[in-house]
């Protein structure tokens, strides 16, 4: 896996909550707690793209619900 080295700065909570989040979860380091903070953030944007697309297809069904078939046709 080709990985890049960043740097970060953190407010000073943020940081604390980092190093304790990692102790607590037993994390090997706080490259992984944010990796794994990265993934989830991914996911959330990922799941409001499928919700808006979902949207989008739900209204463009709708307007063809009403071209003259109905269940008993199927």
């Amino acid at each position: 896996m080709h990985v890049e080295k960043l740097s970060i700065s953190l407010p000073a909570g943020l940081a604390q909550f980092l190093d304790i989040y990692q102790s607590a979860h037993a994390y090997k380091s706080r490259s992984e707690v944010i990796q794994t903070a990265l993934k989830l953030l991914q996911q959330k944007e990922l799941e409001n793209e499928y919700r808006l697309a979902a949207q989008e297809l739900d209204s463009d069904f709708e307007i063809t619900s009403f071209d003259g078939l109905d269940d008993e046709t199927w």
